[in-house]
């Protein structure tokens, strides 16, 4: 699609044009999930940064375009010399990355190029964690991406993040309803943290970005506390009250339960092999480095168990 600014509010432009010398970050992937909790955080817990939120659809940011400058059309699809007009005047981007796994790293390639064009000087990536040692198949396009940011002259910092909870106790409900959670994880112990951890970590990393502090890092992220598979069934159990098991099946039977409840066969089978990798401790660390870059805990899994079964996550879930 053409790329266009979407209109903002007299006030706001007083606003943003009074803070000239302010320093702006970028996010891109700025209507996901992700990138809506790190602009909220921005917002929140930085507000003398100025934020542009670089999205693809101009209908699902404007929302976003009351409170922040919204550029729009920004697709990683695009040729970099049609991307680098959106990041004019950013300091330091948060590049999210791609979400079309097979495609990732071309688009990655993409946005890093447009930056060098548009004189982008920092870049944040959202890689995976150890991606230069994991066995896991999403590892391959994060790797190329980091090298191709180390070797772009771009100033880089490398966010590798974990598992998100959520991928777990998104189902959780249904778990419960059946009386079991499935996956081929074995006992592999998972350090998983919330997608809201994540994303208040790359804010204070952004936000912080122009201090050269960050420049050339890696930062391993995963959560505090770490778990098997079955203690998140005994947690569940322990919170609703009902027996929930947990049930370690085959990675080939649980891609089959996968693709029975409606995901593509591709995404089935990559899924159950991530679960594969975690029996063997793909999905573990120690290192604390997201709790010190919040400077506080990470959200303990017992708290993202109670979200998630929560009423009013039920029928957020059914409104969708």
């Amino acid at each position: 699609p053409p790329l266009f600014f979407l209109p903002i509010s007299a006030e706001f432009f007083l606003k943003q044009t009074s803070m000239a010398t302010s320093f702006t970050v970028g996010v891109t992937g700025a209507t996901g999930q992700l990138g809506r909790l790190v602009i909220a955080n921005l917002r929140a817990q930085h507000p003398s940064v100025a934020v542009v939120a670089l999205v693809r659809n101009a209908a699902k940011a404007a929302d976003l375009a009351a409170v922040v400058a919204v550029r729009a059309g920004f697709d990683y699809d695009s040729a970099p010399s049609a991307l680098a007009p959106s990041l004019k005047g950013v300091d330091a981007l948060l590049l999210v990355s791609s979400s079309e796994v097979g495609k990732r790293f071309a688009q990655h390639a993409n946005v890093i190029e447009a930056c060098k064009l548009a004189g982008v000087p920092r870049v944040l990536y959202t890689s995976i964690l150890h991606a230069d040692t994991t066995p896991m198949m999403l590892a391959d396009e994060h790797k190329r991406t980091e090298a191709e940011l180390r070797s772009s002259g771009l100033r880089c910092t490398i966010l590798r993040n974990g598992w998100y909870t959520e991928n777990y106790t998104g189902s959780l409900q249904q778990a419960v309803a059946h009386g079991a959670v499935l996956g081929s994880a074995g006992t592999g112990r998972i350090a998983s943290a919330t997608r809201a951890d994540y994303a208040e970590a790359a804010a204070a990393v952004l936000a912080s970005a122009g201090s050269g502090a960050h420049d050339g890092k890696t930062y391993e992220l995963a959560g505090d506390e770490a778990y098997t598979l079955s203690d998140l069934a005994a947690e569940a159990s322990r919170q609703c009250g009902a027996q929930v098991a947990y049930r370690d099946l085959p990675p080939a039977e649980y891609a089959k339960v996968l693709v029975s409840v409606g995901l593509p066969e591709p995404f089935a089978r990559l899924l159950a092999s991530s679960d594969e990798d975690a029996s063997k401790g793909a999905l573990f660390d120690d290192g604390r480095q997201l709790s010190r870059l919040l400077g506080h805990p990470t959200t303990p899994l017992s708290v993202a168990v109670a979200a998630a079964l929560s009423p009013s996550t039920a029928q957020q879930r059914h409104a969708v």
